[in-house]
């Protein structure tokens, strides 16, 4: 419990309006650096609305960067503000000289064309999915079993747990909650059977070393899966968008599959070697898995139908595409759920996080897409491509990846990395003769998962296990290292001889 001294010690330490100070500074951050840029110079060949619309939307990325409001609000804002000047910010003269072209009705249309999309109802559904997980324990219940098998050993410990992620990733889209709900609050009550406590000498004994690998698997997990991490949706979309190239649930699966095999197999026993635990064999852990399944008891009604559900909605993302919409195929699945109870309506208006993440991305779609409108994106391919004149194709590619890969260190968030260079990205591949665009936009988006580890920040989990007391920061940071460069290495050697023979 924390004493008086302590909080009169961090009252005099931080003053009450630090606090307010850093906020307001944070929140007109976004707004100066949009000014800014709106008072540079227009670049040659772009068109000054184009110009103006791509600064209002770096200040949005800037916002979800920083957040110093939550991420839909600075979306949603951004979306209002091209919409009520979209004159200046969305339609070309030509567009705005034409008497049949309303206005309004354009503007609005284009700020709510997100909420339309069908990758944003398939990441919702999904949401929907992992609230079924928890009401129904479902999740916690396939986690403790491996415990309690394979929980003996450190090292067989550590592959427990990434194989419980690897069964959970690929019906739940978000890696923050399939970490914070359902892998780290079982994870958590491990190390202190070994004697191994939070911020404290003892952590190295076997919690540093759970840690990491807990949050190494979601990271592998979140790029194995299409429907595995929320910016995988939105960058299914972007390329789609962009390059017209479609990429379905199997074929994502099929691209990374031998790469995503190697490293779930490998990287439990890379952790050992690089970050070893202290204690390498305990008998407690798999008994106190058992008892926790004893307390569960059988197999419910509800966790038997919504593995029924889940298993359904996956065999028709993977083989009925032609037939069913993948999102149509998810609210299919929620309405079954709410028919027979596996969920209620309360369950479904109460779940902020879809709802939140819903709203978020509905944005980030339209404003990704409004760069392609205005033609930002098709100049910033000229310009990009222009600059890798000379250079071979192949050479061109792997240097886009690399900087694609490692730009990742300057965003918090893999929805604001994915949002404001993929586009560009693309964009700059597609305009250089001789790059397999099939390929490297496969490549592209499934580095987007793997890239989360380099940084305490990277991805969803991060602060989590970074939070938990196990993980020191000057660790974090050279595991990050790493793991970061074995990832991205992987992904060249490996990958990519795999995607070139596959497609």
């Amino acid at each position: 419990m924390t004493n008086t001294s302590t909080i009169s010690a961090t009252a005099k330490a931080s003053p009450p309006n630090a606090g307010n100070k850093k906020r307001l500074i944070l929140l007109f951050l976004p707004i100066l650096i949009s000014i800014i840029i709106l008072l540079l110079p227009v670049p040659a060949g772009l068109e000054p609305y184009a110009w103006h619309f791509f600064a209002v939307f770096v200040g949005v990325i800037v916002g979800l960067i920083f957040e110093p409001l939550p991420g839909a609000v600075i979306g949603l804002t951004g979306i209002v503000v091209i919409a009520l000047f979209s004159q200046w910010l969305l339609f070309s003269p030509a567009e705005l000289a034409d008497p049949k072209f309303k206005l309004a009705g354009q503007s609005f249309q284009w700020a709510v064309s997100g909420f339309s999309n069908s990758t944003v109802w398939l990441i919702f559904g999904a949401f929907m999915f992992a609230a079924g997980y928890d009401k129904t324990q479902f999740g916690r219940r396939l986690a403790l079993i491996l415990v309690k098998y394979l929980g003996r050993r450190s090292l067989t410990l550590g592959y427990a747990i990434t194989f419980a992620d690897l069964l959970l990733a690929p019906f739940t889209p978000s890696n923050t909650a399939r970490s914070g709900g359902t892998i780290y609050p079982i994870i958590a009550n491990l190390p202190p059977l070994y004697g191994s406590l939070p911020n404290d000498p003892s952590s190295r004994r076997i919690g540093s070393y759970l840690m990491w690998v807990a949050i190494s698997a979601a990271c592998i997990t979140s790029s194995m899966f299409l429907s595995a991490l929320a910016p995988n949706l939105l960058a299914l979309a972007l390329v789609k968008s962009i390059i017209g190239f479609e990429i379905s649930w199997g074929m994502w699966f099929l691209a990374f599959l031998p790469l995503g095999v190697l490293l779930i197999l490998t990287m439990p026993l890379l952790a050992y070697w690089f970050y070893p635990p202290e204690v390498k064999v305990n008998d407690e852990v798999p008994k106190w898995a058992a008892a926790e399944l004893e307390k569960l008891g059988k197999l419910s009604r509800n966790e038997i139908l919504l593995l029924l559900f889940v298993c359904s909605a996956l065999l028709m993302w993977i083989f009925a595409a032609a037939w069913i919409e993948p999102a149509m195929a998810a609210l299919l699945v929620i309405v079954l759920m709410l028919w027979t109870g596996v969920l209620n309506w309360n369950d479904i208006i109460s779940n902020k996080p879809a709802w939140n993440t819903f709203a978020w991305f509905a944005t980030l779609v339209a404003l990704a897409d409004g760069l392609a409108r205005v033609g930002f994106i098709a100049w910033l391919g000229k310009e990009g491509a222009s600059l890798l004149q000379g250079f071979d194709p192949q050479v061109s590619a792997v240097m886009l990846l690399v900087a694609f890969y490692l730009l990742h260190y300057l965003f918090a968030s893999t929805t604001a990395h994915t949002t404001a260079l993929l586009p560009a990205t693309l964009t700059i591949a597609a305009s250089i003769p001789g790059i397999n665009m099939p390929v490297f936009c496969l490549m592209m988006v499934t580095s987007l998962g793997v890239m989360g580890i380099i940084t305490p920040y990277g991805t969803g989990p991060s602060p989590i296990y970074y939070g938990s007391g196990y993980l020191p920061t000057k660790d974090y940071w050279r595991m990050g290292t790493i793991f970061g460069a074995i990832f991205l290495c992987s992904l060249m050697l490996i990958s990519y001889p795999w995607m070139v023979l596959m497609f």
